[in-house]
C-alpha cells in the first residue's frame, strides 16, 4: 500500500514534533535545520505513548514506551481506516486525560499525523475549523494540506465512514 503522495510542494518541517495542546504533540519522521540540513527524527523517551501512522526502522521509540502503529494512507481513506483514525484519536485523548504525553507521526507530520490530532480536539470539543486553524498555528501553515483529510473533519468521520462504507456496498 501507498502510503504517502509525493509532490506537494510542501516545504519539510523545521522541528521534529510540536506540542499542539499540552500533552498532545504532533510530528513526523525528519526534518530540516535553518541551514538547510535533513535530520531524522528520532524518538527516545520523552513521549509515554507514540502512535505511528507511518513507520521507518531505527526512528523509535525507545524500549518500553508504548507504541501503535497503523499506517493510513495519505490520500482517501476506507471506512475501516477511518474508523482507524477515529479510535487512534480516542486512544490519544484519553492517554492525555492520563497525564502521558503523546505524540502523533507520520512521514513529515502534516496529514495523516494531523487528521489524527485534529479529531483528538474534536473529540474533545473543538469545532473543526478551530482544530485544523490551531494545528496550523501550533505544527505548521502547511499542515492538514490534503484537502480530503480537511473535507473529512469538516463533514466528521462519522458521516465521512458512511459515505466511504457506501463504496463497498456496490
Amino acid at each position: 500500500m501507498k502510503t504517502r503522495q509525493k509532490g506537494r510542494g510542501v516545504p519539510d518541517p523545521h522541528v521534529p514534533w510540536n506540542e499542539v495542546v499540552p500533552g498532545l504533540w504532533m510530528g513526523g519522521h525528519h526534518w530540516t535545520d535553518a541551514q538547510g540540513e535533513s535530520h531524522a527524527a528520532v524518538v527516545g523517551n520523552q513521549f509515554g505513548l507514540v502512535i505511528s501512522l507511518f513507520t521507518r526502522p531505527g526512528h523509535g521509540p525507545g524500549p518500553g514506551i508504548d507504541h501503535v502503529v497503523a499506517e493510513i494512507p495519505d490520500g482517501p481513506l476506507s471506512a475501516e481506516q477511518i474508523r482507524t483514525v477515529q479510535r487512534l484519536s480516542r486512544t490519544a485523548v484519553q492517554a492525555v486525560r492520563d497525564g502521558r504525553a503523546v505524540l502523533v507521526r507520520c512521514h513529515s507530520g502534516y496529514n495523516r499525523s494531523g487528521l489524527v490530532v485534529a479529531q483528538a480536539l474534536i473529540e474533545s470539543g473543538e469545532e473543526a475549523a478551530a482544530a485544523i486553524a490551531t494545528i496550523r498555528q501550533k505544527r505548521s501553515p502547511w499542515a492538514l494540506n490534503n484537502r480530503i483529510f480537511e473535507e473529512y473533519l469538516t463533514t466528521g468521520l462519522g458521516v465521512a465512514y458512511l459515505l466511504a462504507d457506501l463504496d463497498t456496498l456496490a
